[in-house]
């Protein structure tokens, strides 16, 4: 059953065992401000802590994902202090990034414009899918800034140095065709399949248990630069002992034994 709620301007929509996030401020293609951010915050917090979701979704409302820090409603003010006109401020009290690695999965689905912190809050989610008609950029270079939301590791995470350099020191918009061949995305569709792709993948990445979902992706992160094959070994055994003491795994032998779907929720 889907049931949704309007929470300032994000609207918050749960699809079966699958939360959907949209960006609410379609006149300003989703431009950001903090009190965006805060709700985005507490809205993931909510789903992580709710057993019947499993996994989040973000997109935008309109035509546009986020076009960006909101600078009129955050640079326009005479009483605002330089902490105030910091776009990253309403995120850096929370932890963003620190929330989104111990997240549920998270899924961005790109349906437009994607500038600035519309790029970098979305840099450490699982999977980018993104839609024919998405364009990327990170303009910071251009107003006299530098990236935030750890984008300069993230963005060489996903793209490798030259291409990371190239987008953020250019400050250029890229097409979604341009995003994929980078390695900035992970899927390109067509814009009126991307929702529907988006959630399809959530609701299959849902479907799997929700520890090893968690356990994995720390896998993936504490791994990712870890130069130490033994290590990066020693881990992952540690963690499959906890796999094979866990419950869900006990009911993925007795599904396959008895030749049904598994029931891990």
């Amino acid at each position: 059953m889907t049931t949704e709620a309007y929470v300032g301007e994000v609207l918050v929509e749960q699809r079966g065992d699958v939360l959907l996030l949209t960006l609410n401020r379609p006149d300003k293609l989703n431009a950001w401000h903090p009190g965006m951010g805060r709700t985005l915050m507490a809205a993931i917090s909510e789903a992580n802590a709710d057993p019947s979701i499993g996994a989040i979704v973000m997109t935008g409302a309109g035509r546009g994902f986020c076009a960006g820090a909101d600078v009129g409603a955050m640079f326009d003010q005479p009483e605002a202090s330089p902490r105030d006109a910091d776009p990253s401020a309403g995120v850096k009290a929370f932890d963003w990034v620190g929330l989104c690695a111990q997240s549920k999965p998270l899924i961005a689905a790109v349906n437009g414009i994607a500038i600035g912190v519309g790029v970098t809050q979305i840099l450490n989610f699982d999977v980018i899918v993104a839609s024919e008609a998405a364009r990327f950029g990170i303009g910071f270079i251009k107003m006299g800034l530098v990236p935030e939301l750890a984008a300069t590791r993230l963005l060489t995470q996903r793209m490798g140095p030259g291409k990371a350099r190239m987008f953020a020191l250019s400050g250029d918009v890229w097409s979604a065709d341009q995003a994929l061949a980078a390695g900035l995305v992970d899927q390109v569709v067509p814009a009126d399949s991307l929702l529907d792709e988006a959630l399809a993948l959530a609701g299959r990445i849902a479907g799997n248990p929700p520890p090893q979902l968690q356990w994995t992706k720390q896998l993936l992160a504490d791994n990712v630069f870890e130069t130490d094959l033994q290590l990066v070994q020693e881990r992952e055994l540690a963690t499959v002992q906890q796999c094979f003491a866990s419950p869900e795994h006990a009911e993925a032998i007795r599904a396959f034994m008895e030749k049904r779907a598994p029931k891990f929720r």
